[in-house]
């Protein structure tokens, strides 16, 4: 009892002392993260886009697809979950995602879907026409490459793209492609799947992306890329054979012309498509003394952040420049590498009047128009206000005293040992902290044995839980055995990483050797119709964990021991 009511009383100086912050509804501060992407935001006629939606939740409701069928086709329905435990967070994940094959040409807005009882951000897919029909086409396996940018500057970088088109199931496979003499080659990003429709053949298409950097002028070769690896055959194969065939392609290679750096060209050298500059935040009021933020973005156009010069403010008579770090976004769209690179500079104005902050400049070669060109921002105006003057001792003395000041001292107590007056609150406040301590050490002597404390914890804990949970009966009904595994590792209090810390912390015989049997199913050959069937009847009453043991707490020796 005194140990709760000094924990009382802190609870109330704190709450007393602490600033109110903003309240949440309960359902905003429970509700999962939600979010929605796409793999590609534009698209061909004939090709698929994959949508992705993920919900931070172990047994999250799969999203309402309906409102796409007017506008696509959808194919490719799949869903996964994941668990992962980081900082002794455990946190679990479901991804939803479906293939769009539009019906039409154009901008095509995707709709918010609902999940649960919330809606995903709506989204935008960019619909052109049908591609080109590839040179290779009708073959089971073939290779396509394309730059886009066929005569180069020395140093611009180029996006090269390679795509791999298979009409047959594939078991394994490796695509390979070779750097070129005279020019580096480095992958970026992620591979891009998705399928197309090329003279009624239906072609799954593996599209992956390179930044190509000639080194020198004249002519570049770049190989053609290889692809090697084995197919599901057809029905003489799996009449004949194991069921498998092998499967080889190799692309044409490319020819590029690469042109040497113009004489006229301004430096440092910046070879690009476009480059913008804006103000993203630009005040017009500020004081003096006191810090003003502005902030600089750059959309670039051909480049990655690696190879743009670094942003700056040219330096501002009468105030002081500290520019953070800047932020880049790269992704590659259009075939080649786009930055949107960010600066936040903070300036502090050293007196009152007009602050005029120039722009920075950047100097650039358009490839495609052959000539040079800068980047500039225009001035910023801003009007700085004087500095608030500080109080002190001085200008208090020799500010007239008002008429009713004098009564205004009876609103201080003067304080034995303290220099000068306190303010009565003050002084009660200083009394209530002590009586706070006082209490507090009160309730801390008084406090029940430790071991007590323990036994009574351990007696508290429940054995078992009163029927399994949601999620991991649909994960026994109908998810993989990954997922089944994801269930209990999530479902021990607090969650863990393996099946072996699973099983080590159960106490029920059957639920172990069920347990012990999806191991075996997953990684040793095991049946894994007979571990799900043990895994459901064991399981059905829900999990049943050991008793945290009591710790035993060994009392301190004597002060002084009797002789």
């Amino acid at each position: 009892m005194p140990r709760r009511f000094s924990a009382f009383v802190m609870v109330l100086l704190l709450s007393a002392l602490s600033w109110p912050a903003p309240t949440q509804t309960r359902s905003q501060a429970q509700a999962p993260p939600l979010r929605a992407w796409l793999d590609r935001d534009r698209i061909a006629l004939g090709e698929t886009a994959t949508l992705n939606i993920e919900v931070e939740q172990a047994d999250a409701d799969a999203p309402d697809w309906s409102p796409l069928l007017g506008e696509f086709r959808l194919s490719g329905h799949t869903s996964s979950r994941s668990f992962e435990y980081v900082n002794g967070v455990g946190r679990a994940r479901t991804l939803f995602a479906v293939a769009l094959q539009p019906r039409r040409e154009g901008a095509i807005g995707i709709p918010g879907l609902r999940v649960g009882s919330r809606r995903t951000p709506p989204l935008t897919l960019t619909v052109t026409p049908p591609a080109a029909t590839p040179a290779r086409a009708g073959s089971a396996v073939f290779i396509e490459a394309e730059a886009d940018a066929q005569q180069p500057y020395v140093q611009q970088a180029v996006g090269y793209t390679v795509r791999l088109y298979y009409a047959t199931p594939l078991i394994s496979g490796q695509l390979d492609q070779a750097a070129p003499d005279g020019a580096s080659l480095r992958r970026i990003g992620e591979d891009v799947q998705y399928a197309r429709e090329i003279a009624g053949r239906r072609y799954t298409v593996v599209e992956r992306h390179y930044l190509l950097i000639p080194e020198r002028s004249g002519p570049l070769a770049v190989p053609g890329a290889q692809f090697r690896g084995r197919g599901a055959g057809g029905f003489f194969d799996d009449l004949f054979g194991d069921g498998q065939s092998e499967l080889q392609a190799g692309g044409p290679p490319r020819m590029l012309t690469v042109r040497a750096i113009p004489a006229s060209a301004p430096q440092p050298w910046l070879p690009l498509h476009a480059l913008a500059l804006r103000w993203q935040d630009a005040p017009r009021q500020a004081r003096a003394g006191a810090a003003l933020a502005v902030t600089v973005e750059a959309t670039v156009d051909g480049a990655t952040a690696a190879q743009l010069p670094e942003l700056q403010l040219p330096a501002i008579p009468g105030a002081q420049v500290f520019a953070d770090p800047p932020q880049a976004d790269e992704v590659f769209a259009g075939g080649r590498p786009q930055v949107t690179l960010t600066r936040r500079f903070e300036i502090v104005p050293a007196q009152a009047g007009t602050l005029r902050i120039a722009g920075p400049e950047l100097s650039w070669w358009d490839v495609r128009a052959g000539r040079a060109r800068t980047a500039t921002l225009p001035e910023l105006s801003v009007q700085v206000a004087p500095a608030i003057a500080a109080s002190g001792n001085a200008s208090v003395a020799a500010a007239p005293v008002p008429a009713g000041a004098a009564g205004a001292d009876r609103d201080w107590v003067r304080v034995p040992g303290v220099q000068g007056r306190v303010r009565p609150w003050a002084l009660a406040t200083v009394a209530f902290a002590l009586l706070w301590l006082i209490t507090l050490m009160w309730g801390l002597h008084r406090q029940p044995h430790p071991a007590a404390v323990a036994a009574a914890d351990a007696d508290a804990v429940p054995p078992s839980a009163p029927a399994a949970p949601a999620h991991l009966r649909r994960a026994l009904d109908g998810g993989d055995l990954g997922e089944i595994a994801a269930a209990l590792c999530a479902l021990a209090q607090p969650p863990v990483a393996d099946l072996d810390a699973v099983q080590a912390r159960l106490d029920d015989a059957r639920q172990r050797d069920a347990v012990d049997a999806l191991q075996r199913a997953r990684w040793g050959g095991g049946d894994a119709a007979a571990a799900r069937t043990a895994l459901r009847a064991a399981f059905r009453p829900g999990p049943r964990w050991r008793r945290p043991a009591a710790r035993s707490v060994e009392a301190l020796p004597p002060l002084y021991p009797p002789r």
